[in-house]
């Protein structure tokens, strides 16, 4: 299966998916989502911002995320990981509020004291790099919901397909370009997939 240059390259064959979008409002998710969006809203001359979202780690080993957060959301929890872990919700609490304080920086680094756009009733494009467990996606698709939007598309170059088809169930579509049936993580599926820093998400967005 051929690989997607870098995420420029990844966003710009989703935008040809996208082209008949009407009037969207694009949320990427940072950092790396940013870059994918950009030549998204690029081709559909489309408002583009930023939806801060942050993983909620298992406490000894945080890299294993149980959970995530979105902006303007409540968290969203892997129940069944929890479980296995001997874990609830509640007994993460410390780990919400450390990366909810994280969460509200970074908004602040992306956006200074700017809302984000108005959603209610527009259609909203949500942008991510790949899908791997999701779990960020899902808090931000349940967030973009409580705004109202009028509909809500997920749209990735590469994804898990498990993962993929249970996204499904929380927006009205998810447009993916590649659902590899050896899909092990996201950056396996791009030649070039640095690390993004805010800096490179703000040069990206024009906010430098």
């Amino acid at each position: 299966m051929e690989l997607f240059a870098d995420r420029a390259d990844a966003g710009a064959q989703l935008a040809e998916r996208l082209r008949d979008a009407r009037d969207p409002v694009i949320l990427a998710l940072p950092r790396g989502g940013v870059a994918v969006a950009v030549p998204i809203a690029r081709r559909l001359d489309a408002v583009l911002d930023v939806l801060v979202t942050r993983k909620i780690g298992y406490p000894p080993a945080p890299e294993l995320g149980v959970g995530a957060v979105a902006e303007g959301g409540e968290p969203v929890f892997d129940l069944p990981l929890l479980h296995r872990l001997g874990l609830t919700p509640e007994s993460v609490a410390d780990v919400v509020a450390d990366e909810r304080r994280e969460l509200a920086r970074r908004v602040r680094v992306y956006r200074g004291d700017r809302p984000l756009p108005a959603l209610g009733g527009r259609e909203v494009i949500v942008v991510d790099d790949g899908l791997a467990t999701g779990g960020t996606a899902r808090a931000a698709l349940r967030a973009v919901a409580t705004a109202k939007p009028a509909r809500v598309t997920l749209a990735v170059p590469v994804g898990a397909r498990e993962t993929v088809r249970s996204l499904g169930e929380e927006c009205d579509e998810v447009v993916v370009l590649r659902m590899p049936v050896d899909f092990r993580a996201v950056g396996q599926w791009y030649e070039r997939f640095d690390q993004l820093s805010d800096a490179d998400v703000l040069h990206l967005l024009g906010r430098d």
